[in-house]
């Protein structure tokens, strides 16, 4: 079983119309949404929901009123200046910490795990995904993606699946590692902007860190030939593989209106065919490694 990565240095690179172009294309898979802060591969997969499971992290302090002598303990030790004067705790305010809990002498302090989303196990027309909502405002975002990555091992495992395609988070923080830990491979998707190529370089620096094999995909790549060209002198000076140049259309909105990925909507187009041979690439790639490790094994 392999899993496969899409990330973005940023968001709007149009990482999610290409991952629902893999989940189209490819075989015997589970995909999930690791972007639990603004998912958006359900809007083209159109999922029907078979389970939900609630997702916990972290913890909120409440005073009970019937139980509180005001003392002003809970007042003096919180840092964060969220007990108000007439002890009430703000919920924005308390980061969760539970110092007033333990300082409290007439234990008044309620301080429980709080809801902070819900992921989902569901059915698409391209088979299994699992998927998240996270609460407005709420964190831990990394330890979600880990909650759904784990399951979507699960799954995979039971129903002898060969592939896990990961929607991951766009950036640098706790949830794109969250998305990106074990992982087989990892593709970059960028654009040629002066934000895509430093947000693609700092993606790449972190892939590196944690040596997981990475390749390029510069999507809209004819928007600037010129940054373009910066971005393929890179990949040769850092000997990474740029697995697909995406040229720019308006046929991935139309394709996003109709709820389908473009190589759904326009199987014959140019786009489709680019995408479709940056794929074929990518499996080279997962069953290159593949034979590396059983070689390494024999």
């Amino acid at each position: 079983m392999k899993e496969l990565v899409i990330i973005s240095g940023k968001g709007g690179t149009g990482k999610t119309s290409i991952t629902a172009c893999f989940a189209t294309l490819a075989q015997n898979k589970v995909m999930v949404d690791c972007d639990v802060d603004a998912a958006d591969l359900h809007l083209i997969l159109k999922p029907a929901i078979e389970k939900t499971t609630e997702f916990y992290s972290g913890k909120s302090a409440e005073i009970q009123s019937e139980l509180c002598v005001k003392c002003g303990r809970c007042i003096q030790v919180c840092r964060f200046e969220a007990v108000s004067d007439d002890f009430v705790i703000d919920p924005i305010k308390c980061e969760g910490c539970g110092t007033c809990f333990f300082q409290c002498p007439v234990g008044a302090i309620k301080f429980e795990k709080v809801k902070s989303g819900d992921w989902f196990e569901s059915n698409t027309r391209f088979g299994k995904l699992i998927h998240a909502k996270l609460g407005i405002a709420e964190e831990n975002s990394g330890k979600l993606v880990s909650e759904i990555r784990n399951h979507a091992r699960i799954v995979a495992h039971k129903n002898k699946n060969d592939l896990i395609i990961v929607d991951g988070s766009p950036g640098i923080g706790c949830p794109v590692i969250a998305s990106i830990s074990g992982a087989n491979l990892v593709v970059i998707v960028t654009e040629p902007t002066l934000s895509g190529i430093h947000d693609a370089k700092r993606v790449l620096e972190l892939t590196q860190h944690f040596k997981i094999q990475a390749c390029l995909c510069i999507n809209k790549f004819d928007l600037n030939l010129e940054i373009c060209g910066q971005m393929e002198e890179f990949c040769k000076e850092k000997g990474v593989e740029l697995v697909g140049k995406v040229p720019y259309d308006k046929v991935f909105t139309e394709a996003m209106i109709k709820e389908q990925s473009i190589v759904e909507y326009q199987p014959e187009g140019e786009v489709s065919a680019k995408i479709k041979e940056m794929w074929n690439k990518i499996i080279s790639k997962l069953e290159g490694e593949k034979n590396e490790i059983c070689n390494t094994n024999k």
